[in-house]
């Protein structure tokens, strides 16, 4: 398992609530690249919380939806926007038992349309939600220029 950096914190006035660590309100996602799959490990807290220690899904979506767009960014090497979401929610995901993991990988890859399958695990590595998300990509020309999409080698530690 490979860690992934996060580049764009070099950018003045980044704050993305998904993975800017300096975001005090945001979710603080970390990423690592395991074979085909982008991996996240990540805690949820009480402010986050739909029902009664229950984590809400809007964010269960964000988290989804966050790590879609990373898998873009690192395994199809550009950037993209959400396009669709479909999300189907198992299994409620409890706030306090533990860390969360989210694995995302590629369904298909159509012109400029990409399709990732994601799923979130409980703390027990029980399935409680899974997502099929599509992503309308950027020629790497405009992802650069428009969305500040990084050199890919900057996505890694120097070995």
């Amino acid at each position: 398992m490979k860690k992934i950096l996060n580049p764009y914190t070099k950018i003045e006035g980044y704050n993305c609530f998904g993975c800017s660590p300096k975001n005090d309100l945001g979710l603080k996602m970390n990423f690592f690249e395991d074979g085909d799959y982008l991996i996240c490990d990540w805690e949820p807290n009480g402010l986050l919380q739909g029902y009664h220690n229950v984590l809400h899904g809007g964010i269960q979506a964000t988290l989804m939806d966050e790590i879609g767009s990373w898998f873009v960014q690192v395994k199809i090497k550009t950037a993209g926007v959400t396009s669709k979401m479909n999300i189907r929610y198992i299994h409620p995901v409890s706030i306090g038992d533990g860390n969360i993991k989210l694995r995302a990988s590629l369904l298909q890859k159509r012109r400029n349309l990409v399709d990732v399958k994601v799923e979130l695990f409980d703390t027990s590595e029980k399935l409680c939600a899974n997502g099929e998300l599509t992503y309308y990509t950027f020629p790497i020309e405009i992802a650069k220029k428009k969305l500040y999409y990084p050199d890919y080698d900057e996505f890694f530690e120097k070995d």
